[in-house]
């Protein structure tokens, strides 16, 4: 199986989050200005909300990304205040008819104060084991 994972980031939160997830899966954790050029079968997509969606960033890879080349986006993340960035990944990758994995990953992230040390290392082991439960079936 072909996995690639990409991630968005402003604080480096999802930076850790992707690079937990990429070794588990045996690939890289790049920045979303790294194209998706290879034929993947699963594409761990990290993100979070900012100002209440997500970034303009995460709308547009997601837009750019080609229907014949990725099998399905599997959504993962932290956050402060909101959980859940799927339902906006999805209506991007609904747009150019990539389908989600229903599954997904989330946890807390600091910022500003809030969840001081989040994700910490339990966090990183969940989305790694996360991670390695998608890419096995």
């Amino acid at each position: 199986m072909k996995i690639a994972v990409r991630y968005y980031t402003k604080t480096g939160n999802t930076k850790r989050l992707a690079e937990a997830v990429a070794e588990a899966v045996g690939a890289e954790a790049l920045p979303l200005s790294a194209p998706v050029e290879e034929a993947v079968d699963l594409l761990f997509l990290g993100n979070s909300y900012y100002a209440f969606s997500i970034d303009p960033e995460v709308r547009d890879f997601v837009r750019s990304l080609d229907s014949g080349k990725v099998g399905r986006i599997v959504n993962f993340g932290s956050a402060a205040m909101l959980n859940s960035t799927y339902k906006k990944v999805k209506a991007e990758a609904d747009k150019v008819g990539i389908p989600m994995d229903e599954r997904e990953f989330h946890c807390r992230g600091e910022f500003k104060g809030l969840h001081k040390g989040r994700p910490n290392e339990e966090d990183l082991k969940a989305a790694a084991a996360f991670a390695r439960k998608i890419a096995e079936g």
